[in-house]
Formats: C-alpha cells, sequence, structure tokens
C-alpha cells in the first residue's frame, strides 16, 4: 500500500495570486501521494460573517460585503490566469458561484443563526479550492477536487459539528481510493463538514486543521504537514517576543497542554487522532519551505526545553459573591458554571476564596451583559474587561521577573510546569 500524506494551507497562504503560485510550486517540489486542505483566501470568512450578521439582525443584505469579497477573488482570478479563454472561464465560474452564493443566502431563514451560518461561510473554502483547482488545471497538473463534505460527516450541531468518525473514515477510504486511482493529488476544503441529510457543517472556528487530522486518520497517513508564515512552533509569537526560538520538536501530550491554553499555531482538536495513530504533524513555512520546521510527535520532551509564551488580550474577569456573604460552595458553583455554560462561555482561568468565585474568559461585549444580568439575580457581580491573560509552560525565574513589568497582576497561578498570570495596565 502507497504512502498517503496530507497537507494543509491556511488562508494566509492563498490570500494573493502569488501565494497561490507558491503554493502550486510546493506541491510541484517533489511528487507524492497526498491530500491538500485549503482554508478560504485572506480573511473571507471575516467578511462573511459580516454578510450572515446583517442578514440575521435586520434581513438586509450587506451589498458592500458581497461586493467586497467579489472583488478581491476576482483580482486574484485575473492575476492568475494569462490566456484568455482560461480567464473567461475562471471569471464565469465566479460569477456562479457569486450568484449562489446570494440566492441560498436570501432564501435562508435570518432567524436560525448557526445554520445559516454554515451554510453561508462555507463558501470561503469552496471558492477557494474551485480557483485553485481550475488554475492547476491551466497549468496541466493532475489532481481532483472533491468537497469536504462529501467524506466528513457529522452530527446536527451547527458551528461546532461533532465527527461522526465511523460514516466519515467509510466515506474516506472509498471515495479517496477510487480518486487516487486517476491522480496523486486530492484538493480539498477544510472547516466543513455535512450531516446524515447533506446539510453543510462547520467544525468550529479555525477548524482546517482539525479537518486535516481527519483525514490523515482515515487514511493512516504517513504524515501530516500544516504550512504557516513562521518557520515552525514558536516558543511565543514573534511578533511580541523579538527572541522567540523555533521549538524542533514537541511531544503530542505538550502540544495539546499548549494549545488548551490558547496556542493559535495548532487548532485544539488536531492532536488527538494524529496520536491515537502516531501520526507525526510537521508545522512548516510556506515563505520558507526548504526549511526544516518543527515536529509533533511520540517524542520524550520538548527540544529545546525554553519557556513557551501563550498571549490571550481581551480577557475578562467575572467575579461572583454570595448576597448574604455567604460561603461559595458546591452547590453556588454549579449554578455559576450553568450559566456560562448557557451563553456559551469558554473559561480560561478559575480563582475562588471563601465569598468569592472568579473566573476568566474571553471578552465578548454581546454576551457579557446577558451574562451578568442572569448571575445578578442570584449574586454579586464585578468585573473587568480588556485584560490579557499570559501563560508560561516550563516557567523559570527570568521569565517571573518579565512578567512583573508587564503591569498590576490580578491572579497568579503556578504549578511546577505552568504559570498563568492575569494583568491589567499593560505597557504600551
Amino acid at each position: 500500500m502507497r504512502e498517503i500524506f496530507v497537507e494543509k494551507f491556511g488562508g494566509a497562504s492563498v490570500n494573493s495570486a502569488a501565494s497561490i503560485k507558491n503554493v502550486i510550486s510546493i506541491l510541484q517540489s517533489d511528487k507524492k501521494t497526498r491530500v491538500v486542505v485549503v482554508s478560504a483566501m485572506g480573511k473571507t470568512t471575516n467578511s462573511l460573517e459580516k454578510i450572515i450578521d446583517l442578514w440575521h439582525r435586520l434581513t438586509e443584505f450587506n451589498q458592500e460585503e458581497f461586493d467586497f469579497i467579489k472583488a478581491y477573488h476576482t483580482n486574484i482570478v485575473e492575476e492568475l490566469f494569462d490566456n484568455p479563454f482560461e480567464l473567461h472561464l475562471a471569471l464565469s465560474m465566479l460569477e456562479d458561484i457569486f450568484s449562489q452564493l446570494r440566492q441560498n443566502l436570501l432564501n435562508l431563514n435570518p432567524k436560525d443563526y448557526d445554520f445559516l451560518y454554515d451554510n453561508i461561510v462555507s463558501y470561503g473554502e469552496r471558492i477557494s479550492t474551485a480557483i485553485i483547482s481550475q488554475y492547476m488545471t491551466s497549468l496541466g497538473v493532475n489532481h481532483k477536487l472533491i468537497p469536504a463534505q462529501e467524506l466528513i460527516k457529522t452530527d446536527n450541531s451547527y458551528r461546532g459539528a461533532q465527527v461522526d468518525w465511523k460514516k466519515t473514515e467509510q466515506e474516506v477510504k472509498e471515495k479517496l481510493k477510487t480518486l487516487f486511482l486517476e491522480t496523486d493529488l486530492v484538493l480539498t476544503q477544510g472547516f466543513l463538514g455535512s450531516t446524515r441529510e447533506g446539510y453543510t457543517t462547520t467544525l468550529g472556528r479555525e477548524g482546517s486543521d482539525y479537518s486535516a487530522a481527519i483525514f490523515a486518520y482515515c487514511l493512516n497517513a504517513t504524515s501530516l504537514t500544516i504550512w504557516k508564515d513562521v518557520d515552525g512552533l514558536m516558543s511565543a509569537d514573534p511578533k511580541r517576543m523579538l527572541d522567540a526560538k523555533k521549538l524542533e520538536q514537541v511531544p503530542y501530550r505538550e502540544a495539546i497542554e499548549l494549545s488548551y491554553y490558547g496556542a493559535s499555531v495548532i487548532h485544539p482538536k488536531t492532536i488527538k487522532p494524529l496520536e491515537n495513530k502516531a501520526i507525526p504533524l510537521y508545522v512548516k513555512s510556506f515563505v520558507n519551505p526548504d526549511k526544516e520546521g518543527s515536529v509533533i510527535n511520540h517524542c520524550q520532551e520538548v527540544q529545546p526545553l525554553v519557556p513557551n509564551y501563550i498571549f490571550k488580550d481581551k480577557q475578562t474577569l467575572l467575579s461572583v459573591s454570595a448576597k448574604d456573604f455567604s460561603f461559595i460552595v458546591e452547590e453556588n458553583v454549579a449554578n455559576i458554571f450553568s450559566e456560562l455554560s448557557y451563553f456559551g462561555v469558554k473559561v480560561n482561568l478559575i480563582q475562588n476564596s471563601a465569598l468569592t468565585f472568579s473566573v476568566c474568559f474571553d471578552q465578548n461585549d454581546y454576551v457579557l451583559p446577558r451574562l451578568i444580568e442572569a448571575l445578578q439575580q442570584n449574586y454579586n457581580v464585578k468585573y473587568n474587561n480588556d485584560l490579557q491573560l499570559i501563560t508560561i509552560r516550563h516557567y523559570d525565574e527570568k521569565a517571573i521577573e518579565n512578567l512583573n513589568k508587564k503591569g498590576k497582576i490580578l491572579i497568579e497561578q503556578k504549578n511546577r510546569v505552568t504559570l498563568q498570570c492575569l494583568i491589567e495596565e499593560l505597557e504600551k
């Protein structure tokens, strides 16, 4: 049985005509049997979300944002295709997709937000793979494009669908086995799946990494490579810390911990399917594709073992206490978490005392007033916004000293491996 490789290219790697040409160059640099998973181009998903939001709130079509997305992709197509006939075909294809997008939106119930979201936001990936496929065809690159909805099967939990692994594995193996008889390169979308009834679902924001891991798992792939705009997994965001170091290798367990705390390079759900089948995950740079990058595998410890910094901005600290000054006991905590769950709040940090229970989570100016109103029926509530949560894995004394220079520490928690601090009055 031949080896199969899975490779994923995110929005930044296909955000222009030059970027797409670079991706094709990477794919043509070595011959192998591969599944290529592609995201929406650039910030297309954000623009589609604006269209969805206006339709949901006011039942109005966001013509300005629609025109912006269409012009953006049209410009890319016009730069890609030199042959007038091939350009005409590509522009006609684009016109058909955008006409379908508009018609689908106008026919969808604006009140059913989650169903609406998955149907419309999926056009970002559909458009990007359609353009790339047509460009590959113009270059004579033998490949097959297959919609991810035909492969990844999920439940009906729109905007965060759960994968039906048994059905998905069956579909992936059967359909890709047939396609690989005709080509060594199968192109598909990240982020997308479909229900038993055939309705489009999404796997959660930034879920294309997860899609790639699903394909790797189902195909028993030799490896998964995720192409980024950095040289690999870094010890910190290089934009925040100029002395960030590249991690050569990272154990699966450590990668799960880093993603849990908010490291943005790898989607949190990506690691587990790979770990289950010992499939190595390479993180490489599409800017410098010849560099080795980083690998996540069954190694014993991080190399090099240095402090790893994870920054989460725009955090809210919410503190809850009983109105009668009674202790915060298990029943209170259960009630508080029930409200947090109801409003879809993911907690990043918890601290409790005898009288107060505090949680830190991503700031959401839409949800917060409603959450506070619900909690105030039974509790006193205080909150702070615009905080920063800094997590340091494998911290040392120097890392702790650096934290003290960042601002006022509201909460500090640490164990033998991880230090977390919630900070206000940050340096600008």
